[in-house]
């Protein structure tokens, strides 16, 4: 199944993707919860305030079945150099991140992750379907399937509104 193209995928639940230690992970784990997916780096302007605000969200909402998944990615501006194991001592000891961090990966072009291309289809930024920047973010309901797009620049506060509608909390 990890060899499907993105276009053959119906939920998210049908991706099967790495952690950062290289462990295979079946999104398949988190069904029934809410996902706010994000494409990481930690050389960006925009990394303090996302990392700050993506972890007081996810303290806000994780017992009420919502979950970060973080995918760091080096393509815009070379800002996510490290190895995964530097990325994760990172975001674990600067920021006391508790969200899991994924495989570095590319969002867009030929390498792109199939995650990534079922994410992009049907959301079009500035860009068309490419992620613009660092920390664009994805919210994917209770049933896998993407529900809204956000911009980089778009703090994770102002996606908690969305957030709690799709746990059931408004």
């Amino acid at each position: 199944m990890a060899t499907q193209p993105a276009s053959e995928k119906k939920t998210l639940y049908d991706f099967t993707v790495k952690d950062a230690k290289g462990n295979d992970v079946d999104l398949s784990v988190y069904k029934g919860k809410v996902l706010l997916i994000v494409n990481v780096a930690s050389k960006c302007g925009l990394t303090n305030d996302n990392y700050a605000e993506l972890n007081q969200i996810y303290l806000k909402y994780k017992e009420k079945g919502f979950e970060i998944l973080a995918f760091p990615c080096n393509q815009f501006g070379a800002q996510e150099p490290g190895t995964n194991e530097e990325i994760a001592d990172f975001v674990c000891t600067r920021f006391k991140s508790e969200f899991p961090i994924f495989d570095k990966i590319d969002v867009n072009g030929d390498n792109a992750a199939p995650v990534y291309e079922f994410l992009k289809t049907g959301f079009y930024g500035i860009l068309g379907g490419d992620v613009q920047w660092n920390f664009a973010k994805f919210l994917v309901d209770k049933n896998g399937q993407p529900v809204d797009r956000y911009y980089p620049t778009t703090s994770p506060f102002t996606v908690e509104r969305d957030i709690q509608k799709h746990l059931g909390l408004q």
